[in-house]
C-alpha cells in the first residue's frame, strides 16, 4: 500500500498530514519519508517502509512549476545520455575511417581528451 503525504510548509518546517492517520512535524523533507512511515506505524501497528510513502510537498502555484523543472531536467538527462551514445558511434566511425583524434575532437568540436574518453568507453 503506498501512502501519500501531503507536506505543508511552515516557519518552523513542515506538517506532514497522513490521511486516515494524523499529523507530524519535521525541520525539512529530506526525513519526511521516514518520520511519515514512523507515525503511520505508531497509530496502525503496521510496518511501512519508505518506498511506500509519497511525501508530496504542498507548493501552491509553484507545483507546477516545479513539476516542469523536474520534467525537464529528466528529458535533458536522457537527451545527454543520447548525445553522448551517439558521440561514441561517431568517434568510432572516424577512427575506422582513419582520422587522428585531432581531427576527430575537431570535427566534434570537443577536446582530444573527451574523444579519447568516448572512443575507450
Amino acid at each position: 500500500m503506498t501512502y501519500t503525504v501531503r507536506a505543508k510548509h511552515w516557519s518552523g518546517g513542515w506538517e506532514l498530514h497522513v490521511e486516515g492517520v494524523g499529523v507530524t512535524q519535521i525541520r525539512n523533507l529530506r526525513d519526511a519519508s521516514r518520520q511519515a512511515a514512523d507515525l503511520i506505524e505508531t497509530y496502525t501497528g503496521t510496518a511501512v517502509d519508505t518506498t511506500d510513502v509519497e511525501v508530496v510537498p504542498d507548493l501552491g502555484s509553484l507545483t507546477s512549476e516545479v513539476r516542469k523543472a523536474r520534467e525537464l531536467t529528466r528529458t535533458s538527462e536522457r537527451l545527454q545520455q543520447e548525445a553522448a551514445a551517439e558521440s561514441r558511434r561517431v568517434v568510432r566511425a572516424l577512427k575506422d575511417k582513419g582520422l587522428s583524434v585531432a581531427d576527430a575532437a575537431e570535427i566534434l568540436g570537443v577536446s582530444r581528451g573527451r574523444v579519447s574518453q568516448l572512443s575507450s568507453s
